[in-house]
């Protein structure tokens, strides 16, 4: 093993989910590429999602309660890349996908993503730089051909993960192992 050396803090953890967010803003739906993303509790199933206060979003989030976490496939970059340096303020996202609803009518979800989450907001958190939104979910919405014994399958859905640091978009990678079984049989020493 090679001896640590200190990185700094800045860091970030690899890879992150690439998702674009949906709400409304001034009565337009409006998408945004958001990275920041994690489930945050299992009962109820709550889901976060970081965003800087300078940003659109944060207006129709804050004001409508409910946003959608759409997860775009590979075949999706150039168009999830666009939704995250352009801002809504600016530029209409509205006509970019097709738009469907669930329970929720301020949750614009995205038809041409293999998994999509409508979410109920429940708290939000302020940072000096960003909001932590947390949302419970309301509603998960998928096609049968991205699923594998009734889950979410992560290979047929082919997701887009990045990093940060170099900002690079990838591809998820070989399967490695399975969890709480890989391990069973490990013994130190």
């Amino acid at each position: 093993m090679g001896e640590k050396i200190n990185i700094g803090n800045n860091v970030f953890v690899y890879p992150m989910a690439t998702t674009i967010v949906g709400t409304h803003v001034k009565g337009k739906v409006n998408f945004m590429t958001v990275g920041f993303i994690s489930r945050v509790n299992s009962t109820p199933p709550l889901i976060g999602i970081s965003i800087a206060k300078c940003h659109y979003t944060p207006k129709g989030i804050n004001k409508n309660k409910s946003f959608s976490v759409n997860f775009p496939s590979k075949e999706m970059m150039e168009v999830t890349d666009y939704c995250g340096f352009v801002s809504g303020a600016n530029v209409d996202k509205s006509g970019l996908f097709d738009v469907f609803y669930g329970e929720l009518d301020t949750a614009p979800m995205i038809a041409e993503c293999p998994l999509n989450l409508e979410c109920k907001l429940v708290k939000t958190l302020e940072f000096p730089t960003n909001y932590l939104f947390i949302g419970e979910i309301a509603g998960a919405y998928s096609e049968e051909q991205y699923m594998t014994d009734d889950k979410p399958d992560v290979v047929k859905m082919e997701p887009l993960v990045f990093t940060m640091t170099d900002n690079r978009y990838w591809t998820i990678g070989e399967y490695a192992g399975k969890v709480w079984e890989c391990g069973k049989d490990f013994r130190k020493g």
